[in-house]
């Protein structure tokens, strides 16, 4: 067994490994023991009381964190012809269908987000094994599949993101970055928590929020109350 340095063993004895955090509090513990010497990403793990198996517990959803991630998305838009200079005004940054279908198909996934106008999803169908296991497939209950494309891309660049709880019942998903301030990251993290209460599934039992628990990419996780937001 590898053995603690210094460094982290000071870490480990800010967090009291058997209190749960209010959350401004557990935000501003995160910032104070990350580690790394770079703009590390803010990250919650959530385990929600679900049965994944079950399709009306198979959460799944989008949400706009008021502060964004604090990272800049790059959106492919697939659409006919007749909806590109809509698209590129939005501020797609790769707008086009056949070209790009072709690209995906010889191995080209270089971007964060895939949007679809609902009229070319025969197509879009050709690559969903190829965009489905990278998370990248549109959807319209994530809302990348839609005729409104000025709206979706809006919602990403300002810092719309999807979750989708995994077979363990647990959502991981990125609230932002250790630059941001402990109230911007609080505020993204009531914004989620908010979010996935209202998506509780009336056949839920006991205990909807497990366990909610915050982390940097290189620090020790925090563990979150979310009684500020389901009471």
């Amino acid at each position: 067994m590898a053995k603690l340095t210094k460094k982290r063993k000071a870490v480990l004895e800010k967090i009291d490994k058997e209190k749960v955090y209010p959350i401004p509090d557990a935000m501003a513990l995160v910032k104070e023991v990350n580690t790394a010497k770079f703009d590390a990403s803010v990250d919650m793990h959530i385990r929600l009381g679900v049965d994944p198996r079950k399709a009306d517990q198979a959460i799944r959803g989008t949400v706009v964190l008021p502060n964004g991630t604090g990272k800049s998305k790059t959106v492919l838009v697939l659409c006919n012809p007749d909806k590109e200079a809509e698209a590129l005004e939005a501020g797609a940054d790769y707008v086009g269908l056949d070209e790009y279908v072709q690209k995906i198909k010889d191995g080209w996934t270089d971007v964060d987000v895939i949007i679809a106008t609902p009229d070319v999803m025969a197509k879009v169908g050709q690559i969903g094994r190829i965009l489905g296991p990278r998370g990248l497939m549109p959807n319209p209950k994530s809302g990348t599949v839609t005729p409104n494309v000025t709206s979706a891309i809006e919602e990403v660049k300002k810092g719309k993101i999807a979750f989708r709880v995994d077979k363990f019942g647990i959502i991981h998903t990125s609230i932002g970055r250790v630059s941001f301030t402990a109230e911007k990251l609080a505020e993204n993290a009531r914004e989620l928590l908010t979010t996935l209460f209202r998506m509780k599934p009336a056949s839920a039992k006991g205990s909807y929020f497990r366990s909610v628990t915050v982390a940097s990419t290189m620090s020790p996780g925090v563990k979150v109350d979310p009684k500020a937001v389901v009471n």
